[in-house]
C-alpha cells in the first residue's frame, strides 16, 4: 500500500470505517440525543457537542494548512472550542455532526490530491505525514472521550427516566 492510500485508510478507520478497536468517531455519535450531546460532567468540562465541533475545527485547520488556504473560513466564528448554542436541540446536534462529516470529506479530498513528495515536507514542527496521522489519532482520542461521556451521563442520573 502506498503512503497516500495508507493515510486515507487510517483517516477513514478513525472516523467512519469499522475497525477492531471499537467505535470510531462517527460511530461514537450514533443515536446521540440532545440531552447526552450537551451533558457536561462538571463545571468547565466539555460536552460531546463541544468535542464534535472541536474535531471538525481541527480537520478544517489541517486541511487549510495542507491546501495553503488563509485562516477564517471555518463555518463558525472562533477557534478550537466554541460556545454552546442558545438552544440545545436535535437540530444543533445534527448541524454539528454534518459539519464534522463535511470537514472530514474535504480533508480526504486534499490528502487525495497532494503530490507524493508533499508527505515528507514539514508542516510546522511535523511532517505532513505525521500531521495527517495525527488527525486520525485525534479522532480516536475524542471517540474514547465521547464513549466515556455517554457512560457518565447514564450513571449521573440524568439519563434515567422518571418513575
Amino acid at each position: 500500500m502506498d503512503l497516500r492510500a495508507h493515510l486515507l485508510a487510517i483517516l477513514d478507520r478513525a472516523y467512519d470505517v469499522n475497525s477492531w478497536h471499537g467505535p470510531n468517531l462517527k460511530g461514537s455519535l450514533r443515536g446521540l440525543s440532545p440531552a447526552v450531546a450537551f451533558f457536561r460532567p462538571g463545571p468547565k468540562r466539555h460536552s460531546i457537542y463541544d468535542l464534535v465541533l472541536h474535531a471538525a475545527y481541527w480537520k478544517y485547520t489541517v486541511r487549510r494548512r495542507l491546501a495553503g488556504e488563509k485562516r477564517g473560513s471555518f463555518a463558525l466564528e472562533g477557534s478550537n472550542f466554541f460556545p454552546a448554542p442558545p438552544r440545545s436541540t436535535a437540530r444543533e446536534v445534527a448541524a454539528a455532526k454534518l459539519l464534522l462529516e463535511s470537514e472530514h470529506r474535504k480533508l480526504r479530498e486534499v490528502v487525495q490530491d497532494l503530490p507524493e513528495e508533499a508527505f515528507g515536507a514539514r508542516l510546522g514542527r511535523r511532517t505532513v505525514e505525521a500531521t495527517i496521522s495525527g488527525v486520525a489519532a485525534h479522532d480516536l482520542y475524542h471517540a474514547g472521550q465521547i464513549q466515556l461521556l455517554k457512560k457518565l451521563f447514564a450513571e449521573s442520573g440524568s439519563g434515567r427516566r422518571p418513575r
